[in-house]
Parts: structure tokens; C-alpha cells; sequence
């Protein structure tokens, strides 16, 4: 068994919210375990708290076709939620259920080691951009510790304002050259000198 998937069992059994009574799944995240990119939404919702899978509804079907825009499909990258079940009547999450989630969270990053890190809302963007409008910053990247953030509106959003559709597709766009770039500078970093081995 992989780590992740042992992980995400584990996952099944928490309880540290109150949420974990109402849901009908937990929803962990799928995805390729060694993906060069990371989605982070928010929360499930209906859809998902019913497959156990994420961004399974209308807004999933949204970014398969966003995945495709830039040939990719949701086999070949990670994605996840900031929080693993369904808050009630799809409301916002709580910051203690953030809180909460987010060991799950950093634990799946560890094992995964995506160069890059999506995310999709304010909620996953204020984990990595504090204090930011994601009207003001999305599109945008910063590096930190070797991985790339960059930031999104949420799929969910074009469902509800058409007018950001053409902007989520255009932030879309950037992520295949943000991931070549980074793949460049790291094929050109000089490989680390290796010891004879009969040295000491």
C-alpha cells in the first residue's frame, strides 16, 4: 500500500469535527501520487460528499475541461480540498475545521511533492497568500521552498459569474510555462558533487 493511500484511510476515521457526523464520505482527494501540480478547492459538496471524490459536480465537470484547455486530465494531477467533509447546507468552512483538516492536508503535500500548487478559492489562497483578494492577486505566483503557488478563482465561480470565465481560462493558460520554467531552472542547477566512495 501507498503512503498516500494508507494516509487517506486513515483519514476516513477522523472525527475531530462535528461535520464528521453529517457526512455520508470523506473526500481525501485523487489524483497521481508523484503529480507535478496540486488543486486545492475548499470543501465538498453534495456530489462529492456522495462519491467520497472531489469536484465531482457541475464545477468538477468545469475543470476537467479546464485541465484539458492545457492537455491534462485529472489522472495526471493532484487534487484535493482544504477541508474533507462536506460542511452542512454547503456553507463556508469554519476556520477550526481548516485548522483541523489542514494536517491531512500538509501531510498529503509531503508525500506527493508537487512542484506546483494551485489553488482554487479564497480559502486554499489564504493559506498561502495571507491577507491577499484573490480578486486582485489570482493569476499571480510566488515561490516558496521550491514549489509555485499560484492563485485561482474557484471553477465554482464561472458557474456563478460568467463575466470570470474568460479570466479563469486566461490564469488556466499560465500554468503550462510557470511548470516548464520551473522544470527548466532545475535541469540547469548543477547536480550535487558526488563522493568517491572510499572516501571518508
Amino acid at each position: 500500500m501507498s503512503a498516500l493511500t494508507e494516509l487517506n484511510q486513515q483519514l476516513t476515521l477522523c472525527h475531530k469535527c462535528d461535520i464528521a457526523r453529517l457526512r455520508t464520505k470523506v473526500v481525501p482527494g485523487e489524483g497521481a501520487e508523484n503529480a507535478e501540480i496540486m488543486f486545492i478547492g475548499e470543501a465538498p459538496g453534495w456530489h462529492e460528499d456522495q462519491q467520497g471524490r472531489p469536484f465531482v459536480g457541475q464545477a468538477g465537470q468545469y475543470l476537467d475541461r479546464l485541465l484539458l484547455s492545457i492537455n491534462l486530465n485529472r489522472q495526471q494531477v493532484y487534487i484535493a480540498n482544504v477541508i474533507k467533509c462536506r460542511p452542512p447546507d454547503n456553507r463556508d468552512p469554519l476556520p477550526t475545521e481548516i485548522q483541523n483538516c489542514r494536517d491531512w492536508l500538509d501531510k498529503q503535500i509531503d508525500i506527493i511533492k508537487p512542484k506546483m500548487i494551485v489553488t482554487l478559492g479564497r480559502y486554499s489562497m489564504a493559506m498561502y497568500f495571507p491577507g491577499k483578494s484573490i480578486s486582485k492577486i489570482h493569476g499571480t505566483a510566488l515561490k516558496h521552498d521550491g514549489i509555485i503557488y499560484f492563485a485561482m478563482y474557484h471553477p465554482a465561480a464561472a458557474l456563478h459569474q460568467q463575466s470570470l470565465r474568460n479570466e479563469i481560462e486566461a490564469d488556466m493558460q499560465k500554468i503550462p510555462r510557470l511548470i516548464a520554467e520551473i522544470n527548466k531552472v532545475q535541469e540547469e542547477e548543477p547536480p550535487p558533487q558526488q563522493l568517491n566512495m572510499f572516501e571518508v
